[in-house]
């Protein structure tokens, strides 16, 4: 093995072993509230172990209000890590450990593909502060390491296992579907409507494998993941919550969403097919995925697990590395803001009040759009100077 391989494993186990320390007081002393959030170590792993009825090996998709909020690979994934857990004082604990064991070793994977993908970079995933606070909060690396895979061989010219892997990223989590956005505009560019139809008929083939016996014996239970989704309001951490705690709420949210996702997408899609050389997907999808989270209607401590490794992939010198971790210090203050804003919500006096809850969330959105700008910056020399002038206005006005 080589050295450059060994290190990239010690430095991921190290990031794995340091995230498990900061959730080992909810480990020792339960997962109880306010509890969880005064010491920044709430999961989705223990508390979905009784909400959903996997403490007692209930199908996922069984109940019609009831059914786990996700994709069906990961219902599978929560489903079946239930049976080896005891019927005991312990089992949350045991539940919480075991899950986490399989986060961590699929989080490793997921740093030597990088480093793979991006040998300059690839250090900066597993160190990445919010990544070490957020990587046992949710299932959400088992999407990212199939999505990483999906981007890695689509830009070695190998269709047919991205799309494979694109399909089960997406039956996973949901949000690796906003990179046929990229990929539709990269085959466009290139002039091959017929590869892109293979493609997307692959990736829809494979999600359907994957979804239809769900859809077929459970539907309502399977369907339950979108019905939450739509009828959501502005939920934690989103640009809509925080304009409702400064009494500025927006009526007809899903519309108003969508649109700002139009928005940006388009917009992307512009400044996409304005540059003279074709990019890569590893070089833009950061940018799609970026602006898809700040649209939607939900920003979970979490989503930096998938926005790091698009970064990474998006970093184009070593000076872009100052933007990385001032984009990342935003994060980190969010990641705690909402903690003890949820401490404050669930009885503790101590913690933050909702206003400053609100301005940490506006400032991680105002600095993933500044680092997004700045990235964008490096390509100017190549696209149509009014562009050119925007992106650098845009990165220049929050410096």
């Amino acid at each position: 093995m080589k050295l450059l391989t060994k290190s990239a494993i010690v430095l991921a186990v190290l990031a794995a072993l340091l995230s498990f320390v900061k959730f080992d007081h909810c480990r020792n002393f339960g997962w109880g509230t306010p509890d969880v959030y005064v010491h920044a170590c709430y999961s989705d792993l223990p508390a979905l172990l009784v909400d959903r009825g996997m403490i007692n090996h209930t199908w996922p998709y069984a109940s019609a209000t009831n059914a786990v909020e996700y994709p069906p690979v990961t219902g599978i994934v929560m489903w079946a890590t239930s049976f080896v857990v005891k019927n005991n004082f312990a089992q949350y604990r045991a539940y919480f450990d075991f899950n986490a064991l399989l986060i961590a070793l699929i989080f490793i994977g997921a740093v030597l593909l990088l480093k793979r993908m991006k040998p300059e970079f690839w250090y900066l995933f597993p160190i990445a502060p919010a990544v070490i606070a957020s990587l046992y909060i949710n299932w959400d690396i088992w999407a990212v390491i199939s999505a990483l895979g999906a981007i890695h061989y689509f830009d070695r010219k190998k269709y047919w296992p991205s799309s494979i892997l694109l399909g089960v990223s997406v039956a996973t989590k949901f949000f690796p579907i906003v990179l046929l956005l990229p990929i539709a505009l990269i085959f466009f560019r290139r002039r091959e409507i017929q590869t892109l139809v293979k493609y997307f008929a692959l990736t829809l083939a494979t999600w359907l494998i994957i979804n239809l016996p769900f859809i077929l014996t459970t539907p309502v239970g399977w369907f339950r993941f979108f019905k939450l989704n739509s009828e959501r309001g502005a939920d934690w951490g989103s640009i809509w919550e925080a304009l409702a705690i400064f009494g500025k709420g927006v009526n007809h949210l899903n519309l108003f969403s969508i649109l700002l996702f139009l928005v940006g997408a388009t917009a992307y899609s512009i400044l996409f097919l304005g540059i003279k050389k074709i990019p890569t997907l590893a070089a833009t999808a950061f940018f799609v995925v970026a602006i898809f989270v700040t649209a939607s209607k939900v920003y979970s401590p979490q989503y930096i697990i998938w926005l790091t490794p698009l970064a990474v992939l998006a970093l184009v010198d070593k000076r872009d590395r100052i933007d990385f971790w001032i984009w990342q210090g935003a994060e980190l203050i969010y990641h705690f803001a909402i903690w003890q804003y949820l401490a404050t919500v669930t009885g503790t006096h101590f913690a933050i009040s909702g206003p400053a809850y609100a301005v940490a969330t506006l400032i991680r959105i105002a600095a993933l759009f500044w680092f997004s700008a700045r990235l964008m910056r490096k390509s100017t020399p190549e696209i149509d100077p009014q562009t050119a002038a925007f992106l650098s206005s845009a990165s220049s006005g929050y410096a």
